[in-house]
């Protein structure tokens, strides 16, 4: 998870350990995205859903495809017609493309 989190947000590693993993920008600034490793199978919703904006400018299909060949799947939420688009990462945790504008 930390690996496809962090291609996708273009975030780099800061810490690994056998128990988690940690994500910042590559500038150190800012939040970080910390994973937690537990055993066995997940048993509830989602563990985490984020919005992504791509920067002003960039295209919302070519995002959604570049998430796609990382590994994540188009889903629908029963979203509707709306701006954003609906995927889910490779854990099967939400994630929206929203539109650049």
């Amino acid at each position: 998870m930390a690996r496809f989190w962090g291609e996708a947000t273009d975030w780099t590693l800061h810490e690994v350990t056998d128990d988690h993993a940690r994500l910042r920008s590559a500038q150190g600034v800012g939040p970080y995205l910390e994973f937690l490793r537990k055993p066995g199978t997940r048993s509830w919703w989602s563990r985490v859903h984020l919005d992504l904006k791509p920067y002003s400018g960039d295209d919302q299909a070519a995002e959604v495809a570049r998430l796609e060949a990382l590994g994540a799947t188009v889903v629908d939420v029963g979203q509707g017609d709306v701006s954003w688009r609906c995927l889910a990462d490779p854990e099967g945790n939400e994630v929206c493309i929203l539109s650049p504008g």
